[in-house]
């Protein structure tokens, strides 16, 4: 299996992931302030969907990368692709 090699997609998906740590860090200082459990639970959420949305973006750079690469694709037929991906992106953050 490959890695991200997309540096574009890499920044992108590690930003999200600090994001997350961040909301993470301010969930357990809410705890430790003693903070509502349905505030807590509130922000867990938005943890929880921030973390999908980020497994759906680095899935989808995955299968473009794995798909250009293997097809050996022109660059119109990777703007075709890159179209055909956003759709599914678009399509899997709605699962759920």
């Amino acid at each position: 299996m490959s890695s991200l090699v997309d540096t574009t997609s890499r920044t992108d998906i590690l930003n999200r992931l600090k994001r997350a740590e961040g909301q993470l860090r301010g969930i357990q200082r809410m705890i430790e302030e003693g903070e509502p459990c349905l505030e807590i639970a509130g922000q867990m959420s938005a943890v929880r969907k921030a973390l999908d949305s980020t497994y759906v973006r680095m899935t989808v750079c995955f299968m473009q990368q794995e798909l250009q690469q293997r097809l050996e694709l022109s660059d119109a037929r990777e703007d075709d692709l890159a179209a055909v991906l956003a759709d599914v992106q678009n399509l899997l953050s709605k699962v759920r």
